[in-house]
């Protein structure tokens, strides 16, 4: 068996969880369909690094249930008596788009349940803590908008809140933190808001060398490319400085590079298909900035549009047109109203 075949099924193992039940699993012929799109003397080598990075990134039920049962008797946040501290926590269900908190407050009370036999439904009481739960943060703007609405309309007088998610973005934490210090200024409320995550991901332009996001090193000359960064942006890509050593979640410099260019073209193949395609869809995921956010973060629930389009736009059954793209990852969404309109809200 040669290497590009291991590495095919390398890729399928480790999202065969994706939106199980919604779609077939992946197999190997699935990831060969979508990896034959890409520049050919490339794919190998490109593939190489992706199945390294996504064995680091794709984030699976079982890595969420461990996270969640961690919380449950995290002594920095609950204290001496978990038991009670949670008994008088009050977990939010605010959130306004997608389903990430909703299925995390789900398998959270399932944890409750098993360790102290709490049910979450009676859990809550004036003066404990509020608790905003979700998966993972990108952008920052569902956790802001989500939040805000709650600070102005619903929050008490005075209240400690903690949003805890299993990874976050620095760029959409410290937008987030900003925000909300001015909403809970001109509410007048006494609102402390505390965050807490497993992973960290860097993606600030002031530290773009050091970023753990697809930040490429200069823009690829194919053609596509070309006249994508030649639009007009209030936001226009700046280029990061190779790295002397790997940088997580990335296997080396130079398998980074081929992911970041190899994407960044395909994504601008992609939206050179389209019409009239938004100022926030870039080649390397929904953002105003640059060619894109970059991430590479996916759960088993879905693909977030701030991952590289590449990797999730496109309609299998699509033969021409601006879904003519075989996608890795399918975003719930072409089928589902409640992700469609979901653009920058992670």
């Amino acid at each position: 068996m040669s290497e590009r075949d291991d590495l095919l099924i390398s890729v399928a193992n480790e999202i065969r969880t994706y939106r199980q039940g919604d779609l077939s699993e992946p197999t190997p012929e699935h990831v060969d369909r979508w990896l034959q799109q890409f520049t050919p003397a490339q794919q190998l080598p490109f593939i190489r690094e992706f199945n390294h990075v996504i064995k680091q990134t794709f984030i699976t039920s079982h890595e969420v249930e461990d996270f969640l049962s961690s919380l449950v008797t995290n002594q920095e946040l609950a204290g001496d008596d978990p038991a009670g501290y949670w008994s008088t926590a009050n977990l939010l269900n605010i959130q306004q788009n997608g389903q990430s908190q909703k299925e995390m407050l789900k398998l959270f009370s399932k944890c409750l349940e098993e360790v102290f036999g709490l049910d979450l439904e009676a859990c809550g009481e004036d003066g404990g803590d509020f608790i905003y739960l979700d998966d993972v943060m990108f952008s920052g703007n569902r956790v802001g908008n989500d939040l805000e609405a709650w600070i102005v309309n619903d929050a008490p007088q005075s209240a400690r809140v903690h949003v805890i998610v299993a990874a976050y973005h620095t760029l959409g934490q410290y937008l987030t933190a900003q925000k909300l210090k001015r909403v809970i200024a001109n509410s007048g409320k006494k609102i402390s808001v505390e965050y807490w995550r497993v992973l960290t991901i860097e993606n600030q332009k002031a530290h773009k060398n050091i970023s753990g996001v697809l930040w490429p090193t200069a823009a690829p000359s194919a053609a596509e490319v070309q006249a994508y960064m030649a639009l007009p942006s209030k936001y226009p890509f700046e280029p990061r400085q190779p790295s002397a050593k790997p940088i997580e979640p990335f296997s080396s410099e130079a398998g980074r590079q081929i992911l970041e260019s190899e994407f960044l073209i395909a994504g601008a193949k992609i939206r050179a298909m389209s019409e009239k395609p938004k100022s926030s869809m870039k080649p390397l995921g929904f953002s105003p900035f640059g060619v894109g956010f970059g991430s590479m973060l996916v759960t088993y629930r879905n693909c977030p549009n701030n991952c590289p389009i590449a990797m999730w736009w496109g309609d299998p059954e699509a033969t021409s047109g601006a879904l003519h793209w075989y996608p890795l990852l399918p975003r719930e969404g072409y089928s589902s109203l409640r992700n469609i309109f979901d653009d920058l809200t992670l």
